[in-house]
């Protein structure tokens, strides 16, 4: 009787050790699975807003000649070769939408040579592909035109760098060719200039050649921003209600012209 009792104090014990042993290993367990789920939780990063539409390493959601186009070491790169130049410019296209009212941050590097451009509120060209017809942040390697407004295939230049300018209707606009008519000297004719920005060649001044500079685009209702490197260069009133656009697509240009390259990064958008 008393073996019989010291065998179930025994067994009882057994069960006791063996349950304080699994409760701790579950225990365990659950520790160091909410350790590994801290772990997984992403930084905290500040939300401004800005979302980043090109991945750096694909050209996943945009739309363009795979000629001229790639993504290289965490930039989009648009290249003409001897062996690839272009009769009309081409583009690569944001799929991601047709932005309305917008904040775009980028940044630039450019050839010598190059001529490109940040076309946004524009329409596709059925006739050529990959072409885009409407406003552009206008960008070349001999910062020329760099941060101008010019209007891809349409009303062509609207302000200058260091001019804030006022864009209204041409005369009698149903009549064929009024369009092009309206257009002299490469600029557009019905453009009032309010405001000087600065001058031109100074503000060229602080914009680097064939370096990284950041552009940052505030495209909002009639009135359209174009920074470079946290400098207003020209900014457009567009009260043109013939011509002007509140929609469109969004992409990035090579111009004609000899061989060059040119370089975005860290491209990302807020809409407003």
């Amino acid at each position: 009787m008393r073996n019989q009792k010291i065998n179930i104090k025994l067994i009882a014990g057994s069960v006791l050790l063996f349950s304080v042993i699994i409760f701790s290993f579950q225990s365990c367990k659950e520790k160091k699975k909410e350790v590994v789920e801290e772990t997984k939780k992403p930084e905290k990063v500040a939300d401004d807003g800005f979302v980043s539409i090109f991945d750096g390493k694909t050209l996943d959601n945009w739309k363009g000649d795979g000629i001229h186009w790639r993504a290289e070491d965490g930039s989009l790169v648009g290249e003409v070769t001897p062996s690839t130049l272009i009769k009309k410019n081409t583009f690569i296209i944001w799929q991601g939408g047709q932005p309305k009212d917008f904040e775009l941050k980028a940044e630039f590097r450019i050839t010598e040579d190059g001529n490109s451009g940040i076309n946004y509120r524009s329409e596709l060209l059925d006739s050529i592909p990959n072409a885009l017809r409407g406003y552009q942040a206008d960008i070349d390697g001999q910062n020329r035109y760099t941060g101008q407004n010019y209007e891809e295939r349409k009303r062509t230049t609207l302000a200058y760098r260091g001019e804030k300018a006022v864009i209204t209707s041409q005369k009698n606009p149903d009549e064929p060719g009024s369009l092009r008519e309206n257009v002299k000297n490469n600029a557009w004719q019905n453009r009032d200039v309010v405001e000087s920005l600065g001058d031109s060649d100074s503000l060229k001044a602080k914009i680097k050649a064939e370096d990284w500079n950041k552009v940052h685009l505030i495209v909002q209702g009639n009135k359209l921003q174009h920074y470079v490197n946290g400098i207003l260069m020209s900014e457009v009133i567009d009260d043109d209600t013939v011509n002007r656009s509140f929609s469109g697509w969004l992409g990035v240009q090579v111009h004609v012209g000899p061989p060059m390259k040119v370089e975005y990064k860290n491209i990302q958008l807020k809409k407003l």
